[in-house]
């Protein structure tokens, strides 16, 4: 397998979270390398993307939808997966759309460039970059068992990663941890 069609490192270390037929959505799927990935595994995998070829060759692998996902409507509303993946791709406004495509339980996983890849590649443009501890802080009301922000290898590039659940309603409210001293702290209380 070239190394281009390798699925991410990032999903590989967590698919384990997955139950064994997950429903996952490959959102921005390009020629599908996460897509045929899941289903060899046994997961049902729905696929978007708006290159037409790439969407066709997936045919008999996934559900597969041609779709500008931008600029057009979104194409399942009120449905959800176990899993929505998002690799080398970002487009903030769809941000409330992929958590509530989420099922309660369900995990999403986020892969994509950050800060700093103008140093060492494409994209440079900050609007498809993330900002320091932008992914953490869309998902700060959900559980965060995995997250990464820094520079990689193979190619070199600076990247953001999380792993995020999305909580059941009778779930426990999820720990934030304070960046700041308790308000008594030093008061002598």
């Amino acid at each position: 397998m070239p190394a281009d069609a390798a699925p991410s490192p990032w999903l590989q270390r967590w698919a384990h979270l997955l139950p064994a037929t997950a429903r996952v959505l490959d959102v921005a799927c390009g020629r599908g390398r996460h897509a045929r990935w899941l289903a060899a595994r046994g997961h049902v995998v729905t696929a978007v993307d708006r290159d037409a070829a790439a969407i066709a060759a997936l045919d008999g692998i996934a559900e597969a939808r041609q779709a500008d996902i931008e600029s057009g409507p979104w194409p399942w509303p009120g449905r959800q997966w176990d899993l929505v993946l998002v690799t080398n791709y970002l487009w903030r406004p769809l941000t409330p759309v992929l958590r509530d495509a989420v099922a309660p339980g369900g995990w999403l996983i986020h892969e994509t460039f950050a800060a700093g890849n103008e140093t060492v590649g494409k994209p440079s443009r900050a609007d498809f970059l993330l900002r320091p501890g932008e992914l953490l802080a869309m998902h700060a009301d959900w559980r965060i068992v995995g997250y990464e922000d820094g520079f990689v290898d193979g190619p070199a590039r600076f990247v953001q990663r999380i792993v995020a659940r999305r909580p059941h309603a009778a779930d426990p409210p999820v720990l934030r941890h304070a960046l700041a001293p308790p308000e008594d702290a030093g008061t002598g209380g």
